[in-house]
Formats: C-alpha cells, structure tokens, sequence
C-alpha cells in the first residue's frame, strides 16, 4: 500500500513547480578582539589609569580583592615585576570573568609604555610575566624643498617634525648645520615608521637612508650596522666615509656653556683666589637626559664629594670623559655605551650653584679643554666590511635617486606602497 502511494506521489509531480536549489550559506566566525594575549569578548573589561596615591593592592582592594589574596598575588609576581614600580598616568586593564556579579577582577594587566606589558593572571594559579605588543614597520619615503626651516616644510606634507630631529641631530650632526639651512636647499628620505597593533602610530623608528642637498652641494647618508655584537649602528657616505665624528661637541642638547675650562679663574667666594676650573659647565633644568659623547666603558659611576652624583667612561686609550653633579644615575661600572646613550639626568648634587652637568675630558690621562682638541673622526669602516656595505646600499641608492623631489604633496599624487615589516611577540 505504502509502495503504491509512494509510486502514485512521484508520478504526480507537477512541472510547473520549480525545481528548489541547494544553497550554500558561508557562516562567518565574528571577529574576536584579541589584545594582551586575551579574547576580551570572554571578559567584562575595565580600564583605568594609575592615580596619585594608588598602589597596586588599592586598586584591587577597590573591586573587591580581599588582603590575603592581594598579598599571595603580590608575593609570587615580585620575581617578574616590583608593583611598587606603577607610574601615575600608565593605562593599566583589569579582565574580570562575566559571570561574577561582582565583578572580580581575575587579571591585572600593567602599560609602563605603548609596546610592552605586564600580566599579573590569578584566575586560577597566580603567574607573572612580561611582553610585547606586536609591532609594525612600515617603510615610506618623503621629500622637501626648504623654504625657512626643515620641520616647516614636513608639517606642511603631514609628517613627524621627529623624522626632522633625527635627520639634524642623528644623520647629518656632523656635515650639515641645520640652523643655516639656505632656501631651495632639498632633501629625500627613506625611513620607517613604527605602528602598535597595526593600529597606533608609534612615531619614527628611523631613518635608513637619505639625500640632502645644502648649497648645490650634495650629501649621502645610508644606516649601517658596523658591530653587531654592541649593536653600533652609524651613518656612511656612498664611499662608505663614516659621518659621525668620534664626539658629540655637548653631553646636553639644547643647553648653554655656564663655565669654560678655565685654569686661571677666580671666585669671589674664595677671595677672587685662582681656582682652576678643569671642565665645562653646561646649563640645564633638573632631569634634562646627560648623554655620552662617545661610545665607551663606564669606569665609574658613584657619589663621591664635591662631584656628587657622576660618571666616568673610558673611550679608548688615549680618551675619557666625566659627568658630574647628577640627580641620578642611568648607569653602572662595566656598561658598554653608545654615543647619545642617556647615562644621568641633571641635577644638583655635590658642590654647584645651580643645575648643570660639569663635563670634564681627559686625554692621556691629563684634563683638557675638549673645545681646543683636534678630535678624531669615528672609526672608519673596516676593509673587510667595505665590500659589503658598498654591496648593500646600492639598492637603496638606486631607490633613492629615483625619487622625484616634490616641493609638497598634492591630492592628485598617489603615495607609494609602503613596505611593511612586523614584529609579534
């Protein structure tokens, strides 16, 4: 009966009915929002940053963590990080789990900058650990034409008057006075810009190659790494002529000379008694960064009398320099520093008058005044190196020439693909 009914329905078929199609539905997974190393969807997410007065146990205390567990928390994380050590004004995340009413928080999540983080996780045993955001670099080339000064002319296009400074105090310090640049001086550039999670600009990275024409006359710059062991990095010439001298003239940027190195001078203090001055005083307000002049070896770095708070680095056999009156110091006995690297901040201690970092320079063991020596260049590039740097930049010189000079950038010019590096952590 079953069979006939079921062969009477198939010869039924009307053919006017239309024949019904499979359709594929494509189910789309909705976008997760991963941040810290967490899906953030899975938590109720509170931020917040560090008041003045809050400590790391107040904040948890204030939703509802009671002592003990802040205490047990505390004692297992002190390996990884001090939470004595939060900064008022750094962003810092709390992740609580959705279904507490409360809304304990589980996770403390601490920002000291935009790329590095700190996680405190105690949702179910207690575990520290620090890391990075991931990081994107993306290369981008500009051009100018000066009219009055270089970071009018990058505003004028939009970019980072930071790429301005690096070209004047990092690349070309040594070749090129940026104060007197002359009108129709020009410039090209390649360099990269630096984004966090793909998302937040990060300034510039740096500069890896460049052009600037001053007074007809032109200068190269191309970024190589010379040891890669203390990660020296300096800026060649197209013949591979290192362009940094050996030493900064000042260990303090934008800063006046309050004293010279004076043997002969007099202070009414001591009865206009000679008391020579054997350094040079540069003025400056209290925490302006002190930098080494040179790359070297820190012989000392302690407080000691009249000197206060101060540094000593070896450079080499024949040059050392001295750093004193500091309000704190950024080094220890035995660090490898670069030339621009922040040793101190300025301050008062020891015997001064006034805020300044008293710069003392030694050659052969003597001190001398370093405005009246004939300082060598940085060291040249080695042979064996020549080759391969010379091999290196030739892409990049060649992407150099090629780049049009544009006085600025019009809405009808379409930029250049960027090219993109990452980092993840």
């Amino acid at each position: 009966m079953f069979i006939i009914l079921g062969l009477a329905l198939l010869s039924c078929k009307d053919e006017s009915v239309p024949e019904v199609k499979e359709e594929i539905v494509e189910v789309v997974a909705p976008e997760q929002h991963i941040e810290f190393g967490f899906n953030l969807d899975e938590y109720i997410v509170k931020r917040d940053t560090i008041k003045s007065g809050d400590s790391f146990g107040q904040i948890l205390e204030r939703n509802h963590v009671g002592y003990p567990k802040i205490f047990h928390v505390a004692e297992k994380a002190k390996d990884t990080f001090d939470i004595r050590r939060l900064q008022v004004g750094k962003p810092y995340t709390l992740l609580c789990v959705k279904e507490d009413s409360l809304e304990v928080p589980k996770c403390f999540i601490y920002q000291p900058n935009l790329e590095d983080y700190v996680v405190i996780n105690f949702q179910d045993s207690i575990h520290a650990y620090t890391s990075k955001k991931s990081i994107t670099y993306v290369e981008k080339s500009a051009t100018g034409v000066i009219n009055s000064n270089i970071s009018e002319t990058l505003e004028s296009q939009g970019l980072s008057p930071r790429l301005a400074y690096k070209m004047a105090d990092e690349v070309f310090a040594w070749t090129i006075d940026f104060r007197r640049l002359q009108k129709g001086d020009r410039f090209k550039v390649v360099y990269t810009d630096k984004y966090i999670d793909d998302s937040i600009y990060a300034g510039v990275h740096k500069i890896k190659a460049a052009y600037f024409e001053h007074n007809t006359e032109p200068f190269y710059a191309f970024e190589f790494m010379t040891d890669s062991t203390k990660g020296i990095v300096d800026y060649f010439n197209e013949e591979a002529k290192n362009l940094r001298r050996a030493f900064l003239k000042a260990p303090v940027k934008f800063s006046r000379i309050s004293s010279r190195y004076n043997l002969k001078r007099r202070i009414a203090v001591y009865g206009y008694k000679v008391k020579p001055h054997k350094g040079t005083d540069f003025a400056a307000p209290i925490g302006t960064p002190i930098m080494a002049t040179a790359n070297g070896t820190v012989t000392k770095s302690e407080r000691r009398g009249g000197n206060g708070k101060y540094v000593k680095i070896r450079h080499n056999a024949t040059y050392e320099t001295q750093y004193l009156h500091m309000r704190k110091r950024n080094v220890k006995v035995g660090d490898f520093v670069k030339q621009g690297d922040v040793i101190g901040w300025i301050g008062m201690t020891g015997s001064t008058g006034g805020p300044h970092v008293c710069y003392r320079f030694w050659k052969n063991k003597r001190e001398v005044d370093p405005f009246k020596q004939k300082l060598p260049e940085a060291k040249p590039i080695s042979d064996s190196l020549k080759i391969q740097y010379l091999d290196y930049i030739e892409p990049i010189k060649y992407k150099l020439d090629n780049i049009n000079f544009k006085p600025q950038i019009t809405e009808e010019e379409a930029p250049e693909a960027p090219v993109i590096y990452q980092t993840n952590s």
